[in-house]
């Protein structure tokens, strides 16, 4: 019987998500016209959708994705990041009743959320990082400010 890989695997093998048929780079997660992520899951047994917010970076999306579909299948839900989720295992289990829509969609969007700061973050600093050059270093003709 074959198996398919994880959303996880196929979006590191292939982070831009081409070939992958739709061009998502993970599950429940895609990008709007003007570039914002967005992650959504379907209510299980229903149509409707519980919308899980908009976020600047996939990642974080799929953070968001991962946080309600665990709320919503348990241990058996098919996730994007696995090891995420079981570092947040002990915090994620201590809900032993079905949560409500509202309480799902606050409680992904808050980890999105988090992910998303700690990502554009990262970001930031990195541009930073090359905008303050060290004023003791003398300079080399490849990193001169030359424009």
């Amino acid at each position: 019987m074959k198996t398919a890989a994880p959303a996880a695997t196929r979006a590191a093998a292939n982070p831009a998500g081409a070939g992958t048929g739709r061009g998502r780079p993970y599950r429940g997660v895609r990008m709007r016209k003007w570039g914002k992520w967005v992650a959504e899951i379907r209510e299980p047994n229903k149509r409707s959708r519980i919308w899980l917010g908009s976020y600047a970076t996939a990642v974080a999306a799929a953070r968001a994705y991962d946080t309600a579909v665990y709320y919503l299948r348990g241990r058996s839900a098919r996730l994007n990041f696995p090891d995420e989720i079981s570092a947040e295992g002990a915090d994620l289990d201590s809900a032993s009743e079905p949560l409500s829509a509202a309480s799902i969609r606050k409680k992904a969007m808050e980890v999105g959320a988090r992910v998303d700061a700690a990502q554009t973050e990262l970001v930031l600093n990195q541009q930073t990082k090359n905008k303050n050059p060290d004023l003791n270093r003398r300079p080399s003709p490849e990193t001169s400010d030359e424009d």
